[in-house]
């Protein structure tokens, strides 16, 4: 997964397969890459018709409604249903995940362990950090090209000046408060 953490956007997960005998030499976190290499893997993995892979983001509102572990645990479930075909077992990046629909084991720091985790990391995250450029053009004030949403200062000024957009995440308590000191 990508963006659990940012007050605005959602959180993008993946799921991805590779090959038993599959290798890469740089493939790794996407943590521990810079934005090129990632946008390279991004091209390379989702180009190699020997690996399986699919997103999803679940959206601000939906992270308000459930929480945003409920939220990430839902978009794992999606994710990897949307597998084709639906694999018998799962690697989960971290802890076991509450009614997954297969059986699966968590991997803490799985994205540096297992290349499937880090293929996944690398498509949540381009594919959440394309996005939230994108919403730059739609909501230009508050600079998410620069900071992809995360709580920096930027972000938090821009939001006590202009107070949330329909991106922000509603539950986040800086977004509560800055929506709070506008009424």
């Amino acid at each position: 997964e990508a963006g659990r953490g940012p007050l605005a956007g959602p959180v993008s997960v993946a799921a991805a397969g590779v090959p038993v005998d599959y290798a890469h030499p740089v493939l790794n976190d996407s943590k521990q890459l810079t934005e090129k290499k990632r946008e390279m893997l991004y091209e390379e993995l989702t180009a190699d018709s020997r690996i399986q892979w699919a997103s999803v983001m679940v959206e601000p509102a939906e992270i308000d409604s459930i929480n945003i572990l409920q939220a990430t645990w839902e978009g794992m479930r999606r994710a990897f249903l949307r597998l084709d075909p639906v694999p018998e077992v799962a690697l989960i990046d971290g802890k076991p995940v509450r009614d997954f629909p297969a059986p699966h084991q968590g991997v803490v720091k799985g994205d540096s362990l297992s290349l499937s985790i880090a293929a996944a990391s690398i498509i949540a995250k381009v594919e959440r950090d394309r996005l939230m450029v994108r919403y730059a053009n739609e909501y230009p004030e508050y600079g998410f090209e620069k900071h992809k949403g995360y709580g920096t200062a930027a972000h938090k000024a821009a939001l006590a000046k202009h107070g949330p957009c329909p991106i922000h995440r509603r539950s986040f308590a800086p977004v509560a408060e800055a929506a709070e000191l506008r009424r």
